[in-house]
């Protein structure tokens, strides 16, 4: 605006000069005619006034008698014949009686007229007298024109030029800035309209009023920013927004801690937190117009991709992803899978040898004294069977919570004796001691999966214990928790095999845990009804020396009888 400003008044200034200069050389020029014309008019009159009137040829010598003449005199007669010329020979000049100021001379008595030369750059003011007799006296004179003057005077004047241009650049500085110092100092937040210039009052309203817009407008966004901020922030999904080349714009905490990613710097693309083929094929496919789903694994983890096209006009200008970490839900996915699987397998081992006994025996080709064998096997099988479909349910039981019995106050170390009676045949054929230690402990909770909770640990300490080990339970009680610890003498198991003993159909020896009917689940029940009263359960082994295996119980309402 200054620069504006300033180009604007140095050119006003420089054309007003110019326009200045002119007017006062035009006013100068015509001045100068005007007062040399009244000159030359005079001397043509007193010229006029020394003639006598009688004859022309009488002029003629009275003229020529006067040789002294500061300007040009021409005698003409009537008829406009030169009878005399002070710079000329009269017989060689043509007639004047056409010449504008011989016309006007013989019309009014006097008459004046200028010529200018092109050639010479120089003016000729000619002044007519008409004489009694008709003939007229003429005097002439010539003067520079305004070029010529100017062009001899060039070096002056364009020093003067220099000097106004000079001017007229320091005035032109100062008057910019002084308009528009007033106009810079306006405080556009909190314009002061009585101290600025009046003209601009509407203007100041104007913005003063869009200052109270822009304030709400910039209050209710900042508003919004921080809702969708907490909203975002305290989502577990991961959020992702970005343009069309993929630069992030947006995005939560979530996605970073998704996709394994510590920090996003500016004008980050979204691959450069992940470059698996499945992001880049849901990004591709989200550009391209199309919503995008696609699982991806991170490290033993897995998430799930939603993509999708952001359009304006009709054409993709971002794209939106939503991330959801689905690890849990896959890892159950899987092990309802591996369950399925184990499921079939354990439930077919036992019928196929029932059908395949019942049709040897309904052939007919058993011998009589085969067919108690052949009946044993039947029934341990069966038994089998009714064992690992009880199993099965009463895990489906722990997984969905859904048991009859409610919560009340249970003696574990009556649990813990009764389980040692039923166990107690089996053990005896092995010769292994059972031993329960510690004071009787009450726990609130639901007897049937408490009691089989502690009823399948001595099972597991007894099927895999050596010939006449021993099997401990031992319950003990502090301010905060209860624990239930089951210990045995037997064949332990290997390091790599330990965290996993707690899984559905896991068995460290396949081989041995057939042959002494287990069916893979009791640790797996275990660690369920532990979880569904709040506990936790842990393991400890050494391979060829024994197992340890621990339940944390809370203590929620317990008592010592």
């Amino acid at each position: 605006m200054t620069k504006r400003i300033f180009l604007g008044t140095f050119l006003v200034s420089l054309i007003a000069i110019f326009a200045a200069a002119g007017l006062i050389l035009g006013v100068f020029s015509a001045e100068t005619e005007q007062s040399y014309t009244k000159q030359l008019m005079e001397e043509a009159r007193l010229l006029a006034v020394t003639m006598d009137y009688t004859a022309p040829e009488a002029d003629v010598e009275t003229l020529a008698e006067l040789t002294d003449f500061s300007n040009r005199v021409t005698y003409i007669a009537a008829d406009g014949t030169v009878l005399f010329d002070s710079e000329a020979n009269p017989a060689e000049m043509e007639n004047h009686a056409d010449r504008e100021e011989i016309i006007a001379a013989k019309n009014s008595g006097s008459g004046a007229a200028v010529r200018v030369s092109s050639t010479l750059s120089e003016k000729t003011v000619y002044c007519a007298k008409e004489l009694l007799d008709g003939c007229i006296v003429r005097v002439s004179g010539t003067q520079k024109t305004v070029f010529s003057l100017l062009m001899g005077l060039w070096w002056e004047i364009l020093l003067v030029l220099i000097a106004a241009a000079l001017v007229s650049l320091g005035l032109s500085t100062v008057i910019s800035r002084a308009i528009v110092r007033p106009i810079n100092s306006i405080d556009l937040k909190n314009p002061d309209i009585d101290e600025s210039y009046y003209e601009i009052a509407p203007l100041l309203h104007r913005i003063n009023e869009q200052n109270h817009v822009i304030s709400d407008r910039m209050a209710e966004l900042s508003r919004s920013r921080t809702e969708f901020a907490l909203i975002t922030e305290n989502m577990s999904e991961g959020f992702i927004i970005a343009d069309s080349r993929l630069k992030i714009l947006s995005y939560n905490s979530a996605a970073l801690s998704i996709l394994g990613a510590e920090s996003i710097s500016e004008n980050d693309s979204i691959l450069a937190l992940n470059r698996s083929e499945g992001l880049r094929k849901a990004v591709s496919e989200a550009l391209s117009g199309k919503r995008a789903e696609e699982i991806l694994e991170l490290g033993g983890r897995f998430c799930q991709l939603f993509a999708s096209p952001v359009s304006t006009g009709g054409e993709v200008s971002g794209i939106v992803l939503i991330i959801l970490d689905v690890t849990e839900k896959e890892q159950r996915e899987q092990l309802r899978r591996e369950f399925t699987s184990n499921v079939s397998h354990e439930l077919k081992t036992p019928l196929t040898t029932i059908y395949g006994i019942s049709d040897m025996l309904v052939g007919g080709i058993v011998k009589p004294e085969d067919i108690t064998g052949f009946a044993k096997s039947i029934r341990d099988e069966s038994g089998r069977l009714i064992t690992l479909i009880q199993d099965i349910i009463r895990l489906s039981q722990l997984d969905e919570n859904s048991f009859p019995d409610e919560r009340t106050l249970v003696d574990l170390t009556e649990l813990a004796l009764i389980a040692r009676e039923r166990l107690k045949p089996a053990a005896e054929a092995r010769h292994i001691t059972i031993e329960v230690e510690g004071k009787h402990i009450s726990v609130s909770g639901i007897r049937s999966v408490l009691e089989e909770m502690i009823y399948n640990l001595l099972d597991n300490a007894v099927k895999y214990n050596r010939e006449g080990g021993r099997a401990e339970i031992r319950l003990e009680e502090t301010d905060e928790q209860i624990t239930i610890a089951v210990s045995d003498t037997g064949i332990g198991v290997p390091a790599e095999s330990l965290s996993r003993i707690f899984e559905r159909f896991y068995r460290v020896d396949k081989s041995h845990s057939r042959k002494i009917g287990g069916t893979g689940l009791g640790l797996s029940i275990v660690k369920h009804a532990a979880a569904l009263h709040g506990g936790t359960v842990s393991a400890a082994s050494t391979e060829g020396c024994g197992t340890t295996i621990t339940v944390n119980l809370p203590k929620q309402a317990c008592a010592e009888e």
